[in-house]
């Protein structure tokens, strides 16, 4: 199967996987829109956009980030996606995969923990995430949050960050970028 019926697959996924959830803000944004936007960040923000280097190196960090909240935020499991996508993007999506049964306050102490001990392509994935969602912080507001929730997102996104420091200088001078606007060094 070729890299770009790969990604197609992988796409139709999580789009299924995510087609009744709803992001936070004002308008309902469908949820795909994050992993989509976060596997073009990585395409095209991360300085890959060789189509034959993008087979090699970004192929399974892409499906990563397309299948990065599945587990996570809908019913799938890692024996589903083990069957699906095999080892290695399983894998991925185990290290970027938050335990939800942990409080919410020690999930995101553990995401700082681990950042700097996680594989490469985890942490090109990780950065991705950070930065959709820092820009889509910017964007708009989500439901019920005030300006102290969003600094504080903010604040936290920026610790996770400092432990994937020297992975990918495009997309970090693009966070550095959204933590300067915000006061945030």
């Amino acid at each position: 199967m070729s890299a770009v019926s790969e990604i197609i697959r992988c796409s139709n996924f999580a789009a299924i996987k995510h087609k009744d959830q709803r992001r936070k803000d004002k308008e309902g944004t469908p949820y795909i829109n994050h992993p989509i936007g976060v596997a073009n960040i990585l395409t095209q923000e991360a300085g890959i956009t060789d189509v034959a280097v993008i087979q090699v190196q970004c192929n399974i960090s892409n499906k990563a980030a397309l299948l990065h909240d599945t587990v996570e935020d809908t019913n799938t499991t890692f024996e589903e996606i083990l069957d699906n996508f095999g080892e290695e993007v399983t894998g991925l999506v185990r290290e970027v995969t938050d335990d939800k049964n942990l409080p919410k306050l020690e999930r995101k102490q553990q995401q700082i923990d681990h950042a700097p001990h996680t594989s490469y392509k985890a942490k090109l994935v990780k950065l991705a995430d950070k930065l959709y969602n820092l820009r889509d912080l910017n964007r708009c507001t989500p439901c019920g949050w005030q300006e102290s929730r969003v600094k504080e997102y903010f604040q936290w996104a920026k610790k996770v960050v400092d432990g994937l420091k020297g992975t990918n200088q495009a997309m970090e001078n693009s966070l550095d970028e959204l933590f300067k606007e915000r006061d945030i060094m």
